[in-house]
């Protein structure tokens, strides 16, 4: 189990920062989820739970999630939604009221359920430091030491289908799939492959260009993409199993639907 020596709320973002430069040995904490695994013996836990990181605002342009924002606060604050759809089978209820929409986006899990939405969407990380990066570009950025502050979605209209298999309820999952569509632009991303989350280029073109139906989309992602085996399946079975779980997100997307982000 991971353990530390010293536990401190920061006044400030900047106390946080400073904070976390002081020592290697130095990590901001998330819902603590996953410490019970771990093994680092950390010298300082960094909170931020009471810097007003938790809110979920819905505006006209943008959909702003808090780091400290936790995944059931996702099913609560936005039901019926993508967020929703896809935190909806991790773990449990008392795991989701702990672990956070930052602890998901920094750890860069290859599993993370929200990852692989959010990826479909228009979305940024906000970083303290670094500003704002598309979150296709931050999944593949080595971690730094700067401090995630949450994530903006366009809210534009876009429309996703969600899908996902787990080999038992609870279960980490063993392939996750996202569709989107905002007019003829489509994005296929493909996650817990069980690798990060990607993007499947050549299978989006040839939905945005109307070259590819359904089934002929899902085998094109199978193919460009790369799969792996775990202890959850071999990379040829993701394969088989990425074909069919693509092709039932598109055919969800077919006319008007599909769910929003919010």
């Amino acid at each position: 189990m991971a353990s530390f020596q010293n536990y401190i709320f920061p006044e400030s973002l900047e106390d946080a920062y400073k904070l976390l430069q002081a020592n290697r040995r130095n990590a901001v904490i998330g819902g603590n989820g996953w410490l019970a695994l771990g093994r680092q013996k950390l010298h300082t836990a960094i909170d931020l739970s009471r810097l007003g990181l938790d809110q979920i605002r819905v505006g006209p342009a943008y959909v702003e999630i808090g780091a400290m924002a936790t995944l059931r606060q996702l099913e609560r604050e936005l039901p019926g939604s993508l967020l929703a759809c896809c935190v909806k089978p991790i773990a449990g209820v008392q795991f989701r009221n702990l672990a956070t929409v930052g602890g998901s986006l920094y750890s860069r899990f290859g599993f993370s359920d929200p990852i692989t939405a959010l990826m479909a969407m228009d979305t940024t990380v906000i970083l303290h430091r670094q500003g704002d990066v598309p979150i296709a570009d931050f999944v593949w950025q080595k971690p730094s030491r700067d401090i995630v502050l949450g994530c903006r979605i366009e809210n534009n209209g876009r429309r996703a289908a969600y899908q996902s298999l787990r080999l038992s309820a609870t279960d980490l999952p063993a392939l996750t799939v996202a569709v989107s569509r905002l007019g003829s632009d489509w994005r296929v991303v493909v996650g817990a492959r069980p690798g990060k989350a990607t993007l499947a280029g050549e299978a989006s073109r040839l939905l945005s260009e109307g070259k590819a139906d359904a089934a002929t989309a899902a085998s094109t992602a199978a193919e460009e993409l790369s799969f792996g085996s775990n202890m959850r399946g071999s990379g040829g079975y993701r394969r088989q199993i990425a074909q069919v779980l693509i092709a039932r997100a598109i055919e969800q997307l077919h006319g008007e639907g599909g769910l929003a982000i919010c």
